[in-house]
C-alpha cells in the first residue's frame, strides 16, 4: 500500500472532505443513533466548529483518504472515506493529532460504533463516562456517547 501523508488541511480539501464525512457519518449512525439523524458536513461544520482547531487530512497517492480535528485537547472529528477503511487511515490521523495535543486528551464515540471504540481504546484511550442525551448536530435525536481520554506516557491524572 502507498504511503499514508498527514498534512494541514486546505480550502481546495472540503469537496473530499465533505464526500468522506457524508459516507462515513452514515455508517456512523447506523449503530447508534439511526440514518435519520444524519446532517451532510455543510449543514453541521461551522455550527459544531469544525475549523475552531486544527485540521489535517491524510492522502494516500495524492488523494483524500481522511480527515481529523483537534480543539482544546479534544478530538472534535476525525473520518475516514469507508473504501479506506481499516488500512491503517484512521490510525495514522489520530496518532497525528495526539503528538499535536496537550498531556491529556478527549474524544467522544457514539454508542453502537465498536470499530471507532476499538481503535481509541487500541491508541490507549479509555471510556470516563457514558452519558446519553441529544445528538450533536442533530438534537432531535437522542444517542449516547462514550466520553474517553487518553494520557499521555508519564502524564498525572487530570
Amino acid at each position: 500500500m502507498s504511503a499514508i501523508v498527514i498534512r494541514p488541511y486546505c480550502d481546495s480539501d472540503w469537496p473530499a472532505i465533505a464526500r468522506i464525512h457524508d459516507a462515513a457519518r452514515l455508517d456512523e449512525l447506523r449503530g447508534s443513533a439511526g440514518v435519520d439523524a444524519f446532517r451532510t458536513l455543510a449543514q453541521t461544520a461551522d455550527a459544531e466548529g469544525l475549523f475552531d482547531g486544527c485540521v489535517w487530512v491524510a492522502e494516500i497517492d495524492a488523494s483524500v483518504a481522511g480527515f481529523v480535528a483537534l480543539g482544546e485537547d479534544e478530538i472534535t472529528w476525525l473520518y475516514v472515506d469507508p473504501h479506506r477503511y481499516r488500512r491503517g487511515v484512521g490510525r495514522a490521523l489520530l496518532r497525528h493529532a495526539l503528538s499535536a495535543a496537550g498531556p491529556r486528551v478527549e474524544v467522544t464515540v457514539l454508542d453502537g460504533n465498536p470499530a471507532a471504540l476499538a481503535l481509541y481504546e487500541s491508541e490507549g484511550f479509555t471510556v470516563t463516562q457514558t452519558r446519553t442525551g441529544r445528538l450533536a448536530g442533530n438534537e432531535a435525536f437522542p444517542a449516547t456517547g462514550h466520553v474517553m481520554h487518553h494520557e499521555a506516557t508519564g502524564s498525572a491524572p487530570a
